[in-house]
């Protein structure tokens, strides 16, 4: 009888090739009952310290309650400006900038599924015919053909966290391209608002330039009639006469500049130049602001400001990156396997005879790859101190701009005050020094100044007004207001 023993060199490499398969399942066995283990830095929200109150003592009338939600988020309402209110509205449904933030939020929701389509096996169908002929020379030279299909099937395990850590980061930038539609909000918010305020200002200082206007020419005329009775000199005809016309020449620059603010707002609303003119037509004051404001405290401000809330969640993210790289380091176990059909005769390819199939565990590992796995650890912990500075850096810019609004808004106040009772003092000085011109106690002199500090301090206290109301925009905007109205119009994927 034939010896059927196995050759001792033959036996050996089908030992050795037991004890690697053996190996390879015991590994596999044991990672997986052991649980995967997630690599990278566990993410930690940084520590603000903050003061517990603001620098700046607040006026009467601003308080350190907490604001309430409803009133910060349609902040512009205390306002009392129904032309402001539609404008607002219109904003924010035709800006492009919110259209942008938009496809933004769009754009990482899907980067979101694309990571965690990770999770999951890929699977690819796949389909072949080929014909071919040998040479009669060394073959037959018969054709034949050749007929394939089948599924092959791929599943990496996630045994050291780099796909979850990838999820975790895509997962926060579409928290951050949240905030940011929420910052660009505040931001349009507030920019309609200041140039509603400019158009106002401008239209109010236009109408005090001509109420002074005419004034000065009836100044003007008076000092034309007496010249004319021979009661004065030709000087006070031609001071009054330039005083008028100095006067008459501001109007045009501030016609200008109200055209300019007009069509800011236009494009702010997603319009051509010169759609809202006629919405803005009528002359109306500069918006008054409400008796009380309320700007709760620092801490506040740090979990409001829709900047900030995306500065950190930029920073969760490259934590998570930080593992992303990190798992490079270490071995990936994808689980491979196919199944199809193989024959000659397409009549014959989904017969049972023709089926093949092939599966197993596939490991690799990198063994060298000259530092650059390291190097983007590196990198990418080194883009992480940079976006943590970023992070402080925006905590500090918030409180620094709150504290500016807070002093600007309190100091404008005071220096309101003051315009007023000069204005007044102005009015009294104008008709006491038309009064002696008109009886030959004084010369014209006097009127000319009289008439030209009138204009002024009118002039500076609409634009003080104004500038009050300006502070309070800037306020609300540093106070990270106005996101909030559109928070129920979204509908954000769950983490």
């Amino acid at each position: 009888m034939k010896d059927r023993k196995m050759h001792p060199i033959k036996y050996l490499k089908k030992a050795n090739s037991e004890r690697i398969i053996v190996w390879l399942l015991c590994t596999l066995a044991t990672l997986i009952l052991s649980g995967c283990v997630t690599v990278g830095p566990e993410y930690v929200p940084p520590a603000t310290n903050v003061q517990a109150a603001w620098h700046s003592k607040l006026m009467s009338g601003i308080t350190e309650k907490v604001p309430a939600p409803a009133g910060l988020a349609k902040w512009w309402s205390t306002l009392n400006d129904p032309v402001l209110s539609d404008l607002m509205e219109k904003a924010v449904a035709n800006n492009p900038d919110i259209g942008q933030a938009g496809a933004r939020i769009r754009e990482e929701r899907a980067r979101r599924n694309i990571s965690k389509a990770g999770f999951f096996p890929t699977i690819n169908a796949s389909g072949s015919f080929k014909r071919s002929s040998g040479s009669e020379e060394t073959g037959s030279g018969k054709e034949s053909d050749f007929y394939s299909a089948g599924f092959d099937a791929s599943w990496e395990l996630d045994l050291f966290g780099g796909i979850g850590r990838s999820l975790e980061a895509s997962t926060a930038e579409l928290r951050a391209s949240e905030e940011n539609l929420r910052d660009v909000l505040v931001s349009l918010l507030a920019e309609v608002a200041l140039n509603y305020t400019e158009v106002r200002t401008f239209q109010a200082r236009i109408d005090a330039a001509e109420k002074n206007l005419a004034i000065q020419d009836q100044a003007h005329q008076m000092a034309q009639s007496r010249y004319t009775a021979g009661l004065s000199g030709g000087i006070a005809v031609q001071q009054a006469k330039y005083n008028l016309e100095n006067t008459r020449s501001q109007i045009p620059a501030l016609r200008i500049s109200l055209e300019e603010a007009k069509n800011r707002i236009a494009v702010l609303l997603g319009e051509n130049p010169g759609s809202v003119h006629e919405a803005l037509r009528e002359h109306r004051p500069v918006p008054a602001c409400p008796p009380e404001i309320a700007v709760g405290v620092p801490a506040d401000v740090l979990r409001r400001r829709p900047d900030i809330r995306r500065a950190e969640r930029k920073l969760a993210a490259q934590t998570a990156r930080i593992g992303v790289a990190t798992a490079d380091l270490y071995p990936k176990l994808s689980l491979t396997g196919s199944i199809g059909f193989e024959s000659l005769d397409l009549d014959r390819l989904l017969l049972t005879g023709s089926r093949s199939y092939s599966f197993g565990p596939r490991v690799t590992w990198p063994v060298f790859k000259a530092g650059s796995i390291r190097s983007n650890i590196e990198v990418q912990s080194a883009l992480q101190e940079q976006l943590l500075n970023q992070y402080e850096s925006a905590v500090l810019n918030a409180l620094r701009e709150v504290e500016n609004q807070l002093t600007a808004y309190m100091e404008e106040q005071n220096r309101k005050q003051s315009l007023s009772e000069a204005r007044q003092a102005a009015i009294r000085a104008v008709d006491l020094a038309q009064n002696q011109y008109q009886a030959g106690l004084t010369d014209f002199t006097g009127v000319l100044d009289a008439q030209r500090s009138l204009l002024s301090f009118e002039d500076n206290l609409i634009q003080c007004e104004g500038s009050i109301t300006s502070s309070l925009v800037r306020l609300y905007k540093a106070l990270g207001g106005g996101w909030t109205s559109m928070a129920d119009s979204h509908t954000w994927p769950e983490s």
